[in-house]
């Protein structure tokens, strides 16, 4: 089960993960960006190809759905921990909305920094690696790269919010 939303990010109800799916209903996301230690680079991963959104794409942030009776941080800290399989302090950014014809919701975006080690669950992550931030700044902007398509939007966020910082 995992927390419903209304269009204005309050909880609503529970609902399960695949009427969410089939219906496109509003639902809660987190997504952490880890940096290395050095806040030089930042972790990129590519999705398994078994995914149920978005699969065998690039992401740079760990994350995903809230569950039932979750609180952004508290889903923010068990996301970063199952699939990279660390637990370091969190700084959250900001609060934004992503809708597609598959999939809409509120994401809470963290970051956090890390030089691991990493440790992959195997049902979300086929491959992930140290990419240079000034790298990842310019594939967020290349629409031939392979990177999940709400990473680009939410990314694009980022970087507009981290140059006005």
């Amino acid at each position: 089960m995992i927390n419903l939303y209304d269009e204005d990010a309050n909880v609503i109800g529970e609902v399960t993960r695949e009427r969410m799916r089939a219906e496109n209903l509003w639902h809660g996301c987190v997504l952490t960006v880890v940096f290395s230690g050095d806040g030089e680079r930042i972790y990129v991963h590519r999705r398994t190809d078994f995914k149920d959104v978005f699969p065998g794409l690039y992401d740079y942030a760990a994350g995903g759905v809230i569950d039932a009776g979750e609180t952004p941080d508290e889903a923010a800290v068990r996301e970063l921990r199952e699939e990279l399989g660390v637990e370091t302090p969190l700084t959250p950014l900001f609060q934004t909305t992503y809708v597609d014809e598959l999939t809409r919701y509120h994401a809470w975006v963290y970051e956090t920094h890390s030089d691991g080690p990493f440790v992959h669950q195997p049902e979300e992550v086929a491959w992930g690696g140290w990419m240079n931030a000034d790298e990842l700044r310019g594939k967020i902007e290349d629409p031939g790269w392979p990177l999940v398509p709400d990473g680009r939007e939410i990314g694009r966020e980022w970087l507009r919010r981290t140059k006005s910082a």
